[in-house]
């Protein structure tokens, strides 16, 4: 059924060299399609601070070490509320919804919203109304909260954050913005002078790590704690993942954002000048090709160039997307290389359907 829908998907097995280089099948290649987007991952120090061993139990248990303690001052320190850490961004999600809703309660959550959001809300037993993207007006006055991303990860776009806000309870995913927008690196709730109830952030994009967090109020670290099921019933974040996401926060500092700014800008003027159209405003940068998607990443991955050929159910059928993210590790040599690809690339695929 899924080959005859076309939606086959494989694992491609990526050796990397450095922090936008690697090997794919024997075949050098620039990488554009991870989400290190301060280029961390890859850092020497991050790289050096992977010690210690497994946690072997739940947090709850005896998977608890002085490491996890350390990551969530640092983070709420960050954040200046307190934050608690899980195994994944899925988890934040799935934990935060089934617990600080109740079966009834009515949930605004935008359309574009992430799966582990949808998941967290059935999970929860609320009722959802779905919100057209971006449509802050069509929030159900009788709401107790309202759900949205900080930065969507397939349109790279961002919402007016403080339409948003109300009497509701405010939640706001920012795991493909903290670390990379905003002072400090918060996110676009913190760039555009909002303080969400609720914030969800990871530790595996811009921080180069593993894992995620929620930042709330402390009644609700007490709650997820006691009652968050992702948190009660997984095994602890491993030590070396702790302590390195410990030190990927340190460095994750404004010289890297403002390289991060400068790499999008001219990828993003590149196009521009190119004729070709981009949605979005930052380092995710989403370009539709639709039925020629898969075309256009296949002909970049042959001139070495990796970005993503994102196709429905992912997104609508008919905006398929190559989808193209930047790194502050990026240099302007392969992205003005990468450009000189994408021209020859388009005009070959445009050619051969005339």
């Amino acid at each position: 059924m899924v080959e005859d829908q076309g939606l086959r998907r494989e694992l491609r097995a990526l050796r990397m060299d450095g922090p936008t280089t690697g090997w794919l099948n024997d075949a050098p290649v620039s990488v554009f399609c991870s989400n290190d987007y301060l280029g961390l991952a890859h850092h020497p120090d991050v790289v050096a601070a992977f010690q210690g061993a497994g946690s072997g139990a739940s947090r709850l248990i005896s998977g608890n070490r002085p490491a996890h303690e350390r990551l969530e001052e640092r983070l709420s320190l960050l954040f200046g509320r307190p934050a608690t850490v899980f195994s994944s961004g899925y988890h934040a999600n799935l934990a935060l919804m089934s617990t600080v809703l109740e079966s009834g309660d009515l949930v605004g959550s935008d359309a574009l919203n992430h799966a582990s959001i949808i998941d967290g809300l059935r999970l929860s037993k609320s009722k959802r109304e779905i919100l057209p993207h971006g449509e802050a007006r069509a929030i159900p006055h009788e709401s107790r909260m309202v759900v949205v991303e900080g930065l969507y990860s397939m349109d790279g776009d961002v919402l007016d954050l403080p339409s948003y806000c109300g009497e509701h309870w405010l939640a706001v995913d920012e795991a493909h913005s903290v670390g990379a927008i905003g002072p400090g690196g918060r996110g676009v709730a913190a760039a555009q002078g909002v303080e969400p109830d609720f914030l969800i952030g990871t530790l595996g994009k811009a921080f180069g790590t593993y894992g995620a967090f929620v930042v709330g109020p402390p009644s609700v670290r007490e709650l997820l704690i006691s009652r968050g099921r992702t948190f009660i019933f997984t095994t602890g974040l491993p030590e070396p993942v702790v302590r390195a996401a410990t030190v990927a926060l340190d460095l994750a500092n404004d010289e890297r954002r403002e390289m991060l700014d400068s790499n999008v800008r001219r990828f993003r003027t590149g196009l521009a000048e190119l004729g070709i159209a981009a949605l979005g405003s930052n380092h995710i940068v989403p370009v539709v090709f639709g039925d020629r998607t898969m075309a256009v990443a296949n002909g970049l991955l042959g001139r070495g160039f990796w970005a993503a050929g994102i196709r429905s159910p992912t997104v609508a059928s008919g905006t398929e997307r190559v989808r193209f993210t930047l790194s502050s590790a990026h240099t302007h040599q392969q992205i003005d290389q990468l450009l000189d690809a994408l021209d020859a690339v388009v005009r070959e695929v445009q050619n051969a359907n005339t």
